[in-house]
C-alpha cells in the first residue's frame, strides 16, 4: 500500500463505471479514465469488480500478484486496505479481480446484506481512506456485483457504443438506476453518459450521438471517445494509452473526459 494519505481526510467519491452490454469500452474506459484523473493530480483507487480481471490485465497486474482481491472483500475474507496494489501510474492503485469472483453471485445469494458486501467494505476504508475517488469496473450483467457497485456508489458513469441500440440499452439501464436508488441507495445519480467508439467517417456513430445527446441532454459529456487503434493496443502491453501513446487521439480525449468529468464533480460539490 502506497503512502498517499492527506493530512485531511475526506470521503472519496465513488462512481461506479456501468453498462449491462459487453464490448461498449467500459473496462477501457475506467482504466483511462482513472489514469487520466489521476494525471490531473487527483488520487484514485479503481476497484475491478469483473471477474474477467481485464481492468487488472491493463495496469499490467499478474495474475500471481492478485492474493487479495475484490472477491476476498466482497466476502470479508481482506479488507480494501490489504488488496489495494500500486500501478505504475503514481497515484493510482487497484484492488485487482480473479477468476475467483465468477463464484460471489451465488456465494453472495445466501450472504446477509448481500447488496451491502461493497459498500461496508468501503465504509469501513474510508475513515483512513487517501483516494480522492473510487472508481468501480462493473462486469457486463446486472447481477449482484454490479448491484453492489450501485448500492456503493455516489453516482453513475455510463460507457455507450455509438451504435443502433444504444439509446435501448441505456433506457434499460437508467430504468435499474431508478430502482436501486428508490431501494437501496437513495444518492445515487448518474454523473454522465460518454460516447465510445465514435467514428466520425460514420453516418451512424453521427446520428446516435445526435439521438443520445436529443433524448439525455446534458447528461451526456460534450467530449466522445474516438476508435484509435492505440486504444485497442495498449492493454496488450499492460499499459493504460495514456501511458502507451501520450500524443495519440485516444489518449487526448480520456484526458479531455477527466477535466470535464472533475469540472461536473466541482459543479455539484459548489451546488451542494
Amino acid at each position: 500500500m502506497s503512502d498517499l494519505a492527506s493530512s485531511a481526510v475526506v470521503a472519496p467519491r465513488i462512481l461506479a463505471i456501468v453498462n449491462q452490454k459487453g464490448g461498449v469500452g467500459k473496462t477501457t474506459t475506467a482504466v483511462n479514465l482513472a489514469t487520466a484523473m489521476a494525471a490531473c493530480r487527483k488520487r484514485v483507487l479503481v476497484i475491478d469488480l469483473d471477474p474477467q480481471g481485464n481492468a487488472s490485465t491493463g495496469f499490467g497486474i499478474p495474475r500471481k500478484a492478485r492474493e487479495a482481491d475484490s472477491y476476498a472483500v466482497l466476502i470479508g475474507e481482506a479488507s480494501i486496505a490489504e488488496a489495494a496494489i500500486e500501478t505504475a501510474v503514481p497515484g493510482l492503485e487497484i484492488v485487482p479481480a480473479s477468476p475467483d469472483l465468477s463464484g460471489a453471485e451465488i456465494e453472495l445469494v445466501a450472504m446477509e446484506h448481500r447488496e451491502f458486501r461493497l459498500r461496508e467494505a468501503v465504509v469501513r476504508h474510508v475513515a483512513a481512506s487517501p483516494y480522492d475517488y473510487i472508481l468501480i469496473d462493473c462486469p457486463p450483467s446486472l447481477g449482484l456485483l454490479t448491484l453492489n457497485a450501485l448500492v456503493a456508489a455516489d453516482a453513475v458513469l455510463v460507457p455507450l457504443q455509438c451504435e443502433f441500440y444504444a439509446l435501448e440499452g441505456l433506457s434499460q439501464l437508467i430504468r435499474t438506476v431508478e430502482r436501486v436508488r428508490k431501494a437501496l441507495n437513495p444518492s445515487l445519480e448518474i454523473q454522465g453518459v460518454v460516447l465510445t467508439m465514435f467514428d466520425r467517417r460514420n453516418n451512424l456513430s453521427e446520428q446516435v450521438a445526435a439521438d443520445v445527446r436529443g433524448h439525455f441532454g446534458d447528461v451526456v459529456y460534450r467530449t466522445v471517445i474516438p476508435r484509435n487503434v492505440r486504444i485497442s493496443e495498449a492493454p496488450s502491453y499492460g499499459k493504460p494509452v495514456i501511458v502507451y501513446d501520450t500524443g495519440c487521439t485516444g489518449a487526448r480525449a480520456y484526458l479531455d473526459l477527466a477535466r470535464e468529468v472533475l469540472r461536473r464533480e466541482q459543479s455539484l460539490a459548489d451546488a451542494a
